[in-house]
């Protein structure tokens, strides 16, 4: 994977929740922090506007970033990021440091496809439900995927589609289905629209209704 991300931080030296409030309030900066590797955590500072709009590629939560500080450049990925709870805005950023060698677990986006001429909906009328829109994955650097693929196509009602069943990229392994078979997590299924099965029990009462007035009726004939 190409670095496709970089970002202009800068080192902050008020710490604490007063400052970082100054920050965002008055400076529109988001306070952030950067660690992992052999270094100290590091204290930042990030443009909210430049930050916020790499935040609009999705390739930038699976990425390996190249951070400035200065006149020093660190690869890292974006480890987590808190918003504020009303206004979705970032409030702080956690970015882990990489080294070129070393495994990395990170959160991987899923992009479903054909969900809508998967059999399940297209014939049978179903609807497609995620019980997953990312996966946990152990790889190097180098081999993290922007996303993985899941293809619905073949999907029918009832079934459900597991960690076990998605194929992932060369030198890339799940993290969840290390831990055993017991952590093969659902992703997708496809269910039965609601309410359908009261309506075919429905049509089936109003038959036997409908055979059961006709049967008293030929009685009182008789």
């Amino acid at each position: 994977m190409s670095d496709q991300f970089e970002l202009q931080a800068e080192v902050r030296e008020d710490l604490g929740k007063g400052a970082s409030r100054r920050l965002r309030r008055l400076a529109d900066l988001v306070p952030a922090i950067i660690y992992g590797g052999d270094k100290d955590p590091q204290p930042l500072t990030l443009v909210r506007k430049d930050l916020e709009k790499a935040l609009e590629n999705e390739a930038f939560y699976s990425h390996v970033l190249t951070i400035n500080i200065g006149k020093e450049s660190q690869k890292a990925i974006l480890k987590d990021l808190q918003r504020h709870p009303a206004r979705e805005s970032v409030m702080h950023a956690d970015f882990l440091r990489v080294e070129a060698g070393k495994p990395i677990k990170v959160h991987v986006p899923i992009h479903f496809i054909n969900e809508a001429r998967a059999h399940g909906v297209k014939t049978q009328g179903g609807i497609v439900q995620h019980q997953e829109t990312d996966i946990e994955v152990q790889c190097l650097p180098k081999d993290i995927p922007e996303y993985i693929e899941v293809d619905m196509l073949n999907v029918a009602i009832g079934d459900i589609i597991h960690l076990s069943d998605i194929t992932l990229p060369e030198g890339v392994t799940s993290v969840a289905l290390a831990l055993g078979e017991d952590h093969d997590l659902a992703v997708a299924s496809i269910i039965a629209p609601r309410g359908a099965s009261d309506a075919e029990a429905g049509e089936e009462g109003g038959d036997t209704g409908a055979a059961d007035a006709a049967g008293a009726e030929g009685d009182s004939q008789d």
